[in-house]
């Protein structure tokens, strides 16, 4: 038997930056697997507001 490496398309968490292979390849995952966070496919906003 022959041995081939198989590309496929996956889904990265912009919160905690899991990686995954989704079941479904039809519709986008509405939670991350790993941190559950709804917001996974959006960056963070930065804090540029400080106290003094």
């Amino acid at each position: 038997m022959a041995k081939i490496q198989i590309t496929v398309w996956g889904y990265k968490c912009e919160r905690c930056e899991h990686e995954w292979i989704p079941r479904n390849t039809v519709d986008e995952p509405r939670v991350c697997p790993l941190c559950k966070s709804p917001y996974w496919n959006k960056p963070r906003k930065n804090k540029s507001s400080k106290k003094s």
